[in-house]
């Protein structure tokens, strides 16, 4: 390449590394490797997995607020903080899980987003959780898009994460300022509500081995408003709003139950890192050596512990 161009190629301002799905599925080790063995490629560059080959999903990547391509893949892993559609995934958090005994690695999800993309199911507006890169109803001048995360069991890839479940990953990494939920209303018939949730706290895990099977007991307080208001709501009575956070306390739950029991159960990746968690159920190096946590988390069963309170508008109920 340097022969090519005629200049030395220099990688220390480089803010993205893309794997195309066809290369990530059959192992991406020694790349990676090799990658964070050269000293101009920062831990903090950003890895992606593309639904495409690379070459497509760089050549579409044309940023429509900013000048610069490179600016944009350096800011916007920012938004998975107000939405937890993406999440910050560098090369060197996924070298670090690649050699950790307690948890596995994962990367961003990208792909190509066109007014003829065959993939796109989405209906209806209450499936808006459920979009993922290469599958979402946005149109825009960017076709390149990074929405949920691509799971890896070591460093091959096993499964996507969509946007809901990212929310859920973010969550359980204590990675998230609020995210955006819509549900049924419970007070009103064939009607959806759009509630913004903040996580209150520090979402806490705590883990025990029965039968040589992990326990993994996750507790978390959320706080949140009615976003979709209307002048003759009737949603600011108390009543009602303990109903609408009963509901979404048991939607919360059944969301995350999904996630936990799709990362052990079908993917058998603990890309939360888990197994962190349980280290003080170890006397021993060799006992945890033993126990292999890695290929016992399919064998763990959870248990969430959520509480939810519901306003119906914060500038309605705090002024």
């Amino acid at each position: 390449m340097n022969s090519y161009i005629g200049k030395e190629l220099n990688l220390s301002h480089c803010k993205l590394i893309v794997f195309s799905e066809e290369v990530a599925v059959n192992g991406i080790e020694k790349s990676i490797y090799s990658l964070i063995n050269n000293v101009q490629i920062r831990p903090s560059t950003n890895l992606v997995i593309s639904k495409f080959d690379a070459y497509s999903y760089l050549d579409n990547s044309k940023p429509a607020l900013e000048n610069l391509t490179s600016r944009y893949y350096e800011i916007f892993p920012s938004s998975g903080t107000y939405t937890g559609f993406t999440f910050d995934a560098t090369i060197g958090d996924f070298f670090n899980n690649l050699v950790s005994n307690n948890t596995e690695s994962y990367a961003i999800l990208g792909g190509l987003n066109t007014t003829n993309n065959s993939n796109n199911n989405l209906k209806n507006i209450k499936d808006i959780n459920l979009i993922k890169s290469n599958n979402t109803t946005i149109n825009g001048k960017r076709d390149a898009e990074n929405i949920g995360l691509a799971v890896f069991k070591k460093d091959y890839l096993v499964g996507e994460l969509n946007a809901e479940e990212t929310i859920c990953f973010s969550t359980i990494k204590n990675s998230i300022n609020s995210f955006l939920i819509t549900i049924k209303n419970p007070i009103k018939e064939d009607d959806f509500l759009d509630i913004t949730i903040y996580p209150k706290k520090s979402l806490k895990a705590k883990i025990n081995i029965i039968n040589n099977s992990p326990l993994i007991d996750v507790s978390c307080k959320f706080e949140g408003k009615i976003s979709s208001m209307t002048s003759n709501s009737d949603l600011l009575s108390d009543t009602n709003l303990n109903i609408i956070s009963k509901y979404v306390n048991s939607y919360l739950e059944f969301m995350f139950y999904n996630y936990l029991y799709k990362t052990s159960t079908e993917f058998k990746s603990d890309i939360n890192g888990f197994g962190k968690f349980a280290l003080s159920n170890y006397k021993t190096m060799k006992e945890q050596s033993n126990f292999d946590w890695l290929n016992n988390y399919k064998n763990s069963t959870f248990k969430l512990n959520f509480e939810t309170k519901i306003q119906s508008g914060m500038l309605l109920t705090k002024t």
